[in-house]
């Protein structure tokens, strides 16, 4: 018994941050993503103002 709750626990524990490392791939995505956006407008910005 005290096996088959290690092994429950031990999988929620994997789990769990499985979920936080994908959660935290698409959090990088979405802030390069804009961090590209930002870095293009600002530039045509600036060269239009110029």
């Amino acid at each position: 018994m005290g096996i088959a709750v290690l092994l429950l626990i031990l999988a929620l524990v994997v789990g769990g941050v499985g979920l936080f490392v994908e959660a935290l791939r698409w959090v990088l995505i979405i802030a390069l993503v804009l961090l590209i956006v930002g870095a293009v407008t600002g530039y045509r910005g600036r060269g239009a103002r110029v």
